[in-house]
């Protein structure tokens, strides 16, 4: 472990720049392990939305230095988040409260454009928030069909194979499950769906904490995720393929600019926010090294994955040694898995371990986490869900002990 002790020491510094790492219960630090349902946020971007609101806070486009400063501040996000997900052009990215109401937004849309005969392919792996706003599709005569999952919580790749045909339209699917960590294969998704002339839209909201996101390699169609998973404040994001959104009849008012990126923008964006999230990508690329933001994003991300994916994977094996333990979701055998690890303890519901584990300064959430298609699925819906830890950048192999440690006593006890 000295070894990582030295790759990692950047990220073991970063854990200085996160103020809430420092709260304590009954002595002793706590341990967020909580990430999957929003990570810490570093001081960096705490200072930037009080910057803001201190010294530009306005409206846009008016003819004074505020209202100048705000909207120079939209765009420089837009451009900060472009290169985060390695897009072309900062014109194709959006803004909204969070990736479910963008959701929506867009499905509203789709559905003047589609009809009977059509046909959308969504998975049993997702996120409802990434099922949900499709299924809807079928009011206006939509065909909605589900991509089935295996008992391991991964992808039926060959039920996928099977599913798309020349009647599909869109295929909405995770990039990485936050109830079980499986990563998908978005290579193949791309391939079947542009064999058929269908757009591919992924939910990157549980895998940009954890990758580096490119949407120009994956080549997708729309991209949604959300800042607050990945240090930053509760603001959502939508990619749109350039040229892609115009297509769409959005709702939106006749006063608003009725092109990309602003016609799926409804009203007045959460600027303060916006800040936070220009702050937070930053950040990120500060922990990075190379010429340029988004070689610097994407060395971090790189940095970022393999500390993760450490810890991650020694909590997964260690809880493989405890009795009564059940694990759920795919191995680390074979990279990429997001590094979140969910289990089962004999004689005890999700909450139970969770509440126990609390009373320790260890957060971490029980339950079905939005992902309550696989849960059904899965059998874990009667047993209360399942305890879910995540890793993030600034947790520690000692943290993750920590929850062994109590999970084993829980165990014994």
């Amino acid at each position: 472990m000295k070894s990582s002790s030295v790759r990692f020491e950047r990220l073991a510094r970063a854990r200085e720049d996160f103020p809430s790492l420092r709260r304590t219960l009954g002595g002793r630090l706590l341990a967020f392990l909580d990430g999957p349902a929003g990570t810490q946020v570093p001081q960096q971007v705490v200072d930037a939305i009080v910057r803001y609101y201190m010294h530009s806070n306005a409206n846009t486009h008016g003819q004074f230095v505020t209202a100048e400063e705000t909207d120079l501040l939209l765009e420089e996000t837009r451009e900060v988040v472009r290169a985060f997900l390695g897009a072309a052009r900062g014109g194709t990215v959006s803004f909204g409260a969070n990736m479910t109401t963008l959701a929506f937004s867009l499905s509203r849309a789709m559905a003047r454009a589609l009809g009977p005969g059509d046909e959308v392919l969504i998975t049993q792996l997702d996120h409802e928030a990434n099922r949900g706003p499709w299924l809807a599709l079928s009011e206006g005569g939509v065909t909605v069909k589900e991509v089935a999952i295996k008992p391991d919580a991964t992808l039926d790749e060959d039920d996928l194979r099977a599913k798309v045909n020349d009647h599909t339209r869109l295929l909405a699917m995770g990039l990485a499950s936050n109830a079980f960590g499986t990563v998908n294969n978005v290579m193949l998704a791309r391939k079947l769906t542009a064999e058929v002339g269908a757009w591919l839209l992924v939910d990157a909201v549980h895998y940009a904490p954890h990758f580096p996101v490119d949407v120009e390699v994956m080549g997708v169609d729309f991209l949604l995720c959300s800042a607050y998973k990945f240090y930053g404040p509760h603001v959502g994001i939508l990619y749109s393929r350039e040229g892609l959104l115009n297509q769409f009849q959005t709702d939106c008012l006749r006063t608003q600019v009725q092109t990309a990126p602003h016609k799926i923008e409804t009203g007045t964006l959460n600027h303060g926010s916006l800040a936070g999230v220009k702050a937070a990508i930053e950040y990120i690329a500060s922990l990075g090294s190379g010429i340029g933001l988004r070689r610097q994003i994407v060395s971090a991300m790189e940095l970022i994955a393999s500390h993760e994916h450490e810890i991650a994977r020694d909590l997964y094996d260690g809880l493989g040694e405890i009795a009564g333990v059940t694990r759920h979701g795919p191995t680390f055998d074979v990279p990429p898995r997001a590094p979140t690890v969910s289990f089962t303890l004999d004689g005890r519901t999700a909450a139970e371990v969770c509440r126990t584990l609390g009373e320790e300064g260890i957060c971490t959430w029980d339950g079905h986490f939005y992902a309550i298609r696989p849960a059904e699925i899965l059998g874990l819906l009667e047993r209360g869900g399942v305890t879910r830890a995540g890793i993030s950048l600034y947790n520690s192999g000692g943290e993750a002990a920590r929850l062994l440690s109590a999970v084993r006593r829980l165990s014994e006890g």
